[in-house]
């Protein structure tokens, strides 16, 4: 970047001309967790007559430095293409538990205490997820029916299913289920309200589940996995269904609106081992999973698939199906080491959790969380990006406070920054 001055003045019978020229040179570096601007300016003057009998030069220079910020879309795009980041891009879950007491801390809503905290990504549900996360009770015992015939109860701090519209149902009763086409619309309006903040934060939609999770739902996990087996026509077709619908959300979702990735997931990882061999996977539920990853991968969007528990078999199947963020990552779970898994497919997959919610968040000092947290960051990190810090599961409310802060000190994001976020908010819903 140039900029030029001159000037001519005439005295005497002499011209005197006087220049002044500023150059800016500006580059980059990356430091842990931060990324930096530098700027170095430097003038020169200088002054001479036509007889040159005088001449006069001066430099002087200055650096200055000044910490860059990315908006939250920006930062997580990055991470994902492993370029540089300004911090760690953070996509947590907090139990509701967990949410009420930050925001009794906060004194704000316990609806917005993800965005006090840092969250880079923000995206909604539009499947079956919305029913059992969606919609929240008060009071223990109420209960909804969903658009699937599926009837949820509040016990504890989650919904659980009190019916299962195909528990007992025939062969006939299952082929002539209908899935809830006509509220197709109504439930991809739920984006609507976060398309708002689209130029800063990352989007995304949900779509989950989108196979065997939905079925256990329907049908129940036994008779779920049971029909897995089964040569029968009904399961056959319900599996389909089930896939067709999820495929059917996804194309009109990537068509409204402005996404940056498409969430998918069914839980098939159980905590010691997969629900259904690796096999059967394979044949019967990745030909219908797979149709969606290619659907957002034509769309231009980046792809994502949660199940929890142990699902190290199939890995090489879902990046082989076009996944681009694999989720929990449940470190506690056989073969789900995050540092192994960043080693082995760390060149193809952005990993999206392993911060253990069982041990490390609930009962170890911050100095440990901090220590473990920076460890597991620098290990996931290793070629440069390829990962959003998340948990293994929601952040569970017996968590000490002082751990959910060092937690987030490890990456950048220090206690002073929350809290500066919570009092902008309070003082816009407290404005008259």
């Amino acid at each position: 970047m140039r900029f030029h001055e001159y000037s001519v003045n005439s005295r005497s019978g002499h011209v005197i001309g006087k220049s002044k020229l500023k150059c800016a040179i500006i580059g980059s570096v990356q430091y842990p967790f931060d990324y930096y601007h530098f700027s170095a300016r430097f003038s020169i003057k200088f002054a001479f007559s036509s007889k040159i009998s005088h001449i006069g030069f001066e430099v002087s220079w200055e650096i200055s430095r000044r910490k860059l910020e990315m908006t939250s879309r920006e930062r997580v795009h990055a991470a994902l293409r492993r370029e540089p980041v300004d911090r760690i891009p953070i996509f947590m879950w907090f139990h509701p538990e967990t949410a009420i007491l930050l925001g009794e801390v906060f004194e704000i809503p316990s609806s917005m205490v993800a965005t006090v905290m840092g969250n880079d990504v923000l995206q909604t549900w539009v499947g079956n997820n919305h029913a059992m996360e969606g919609i929240v009770h008060e009071r223990q015992g109420e209960t909804h029916w969903d658009d699937w015939g599926v009837e949820w109860v509040k016990e504890g701090a989650f919904n659980q299913i009190r019916h299962y519209p195909l528990l007992n149902a025939s062969e006939e009763e299952i082929l002539n289920y209908s899935f809830p086409y006509h509220k197709m619309n109504e439930l991809l309006s739920n984006m609507d309200p976060i398309m708002e903040r689209s130029m800063e934060m990352f989007i995304g939609c949900d779509i989950s589940p989108c196979v065997f999770e939905l079925l256990c739902r329907l049908r129940g996990m036994e008779n779920a996995l049971l029909d897995l087996v089964a040569e029968h026509l009904a399961p056959r077709v319900l599996r389909e269904r089930a896939a067709e619908f999820a495929l059917r959300q996804a194309e009109l979702a990537c068509e409204r609106f402005a996404l940056d990735w498409l969430w998918t997931g069914d839980d098939v990882g159980g905590q010691l081992a997969m629900m259904m061999s690796p096999s059967c996977w394979r044949a019967k539920i990745k030909p219908l999973l797979e149709p969606i990853f290619q659907l957002g991968k034509s769309h231009r969007l980046w792809v994502a698939y949660h199940s929890c528990g142990s699902i190290r078999p199939i890995i090489p199947d879902l990046i082989e199906m076009g996944l681009d963020v694999l989720n929990p990552i449940q470190s506690n779970c056989p073969g789900m080491n995050p540092f192994e898994l960043k080693r082995e497919f760390g060149k193809e997959l952005t990993f999206m959790g392993g911060v253990d919610t069982q041990e490390l968040l609930p009962n170890g000092t911050a100095n440990q969380v901090r220590s473990e947290i920076e460890k597991l960051v620098e290990g996931m990190t290793s070629d440069g990006g390829g990962y959003i810090l998340a948990a293994s599961h929601t952040i569970p409310p017996e968590t000490p406070l002082e751990n959910i802060f060092a937690m987030y000190e490890a990456v950048g994001v220090t206690e002073e920054e929350i809290r500066d976020r919570a009092a902008a908010i309070r003082s816009i819903l407290h404005k008259p």
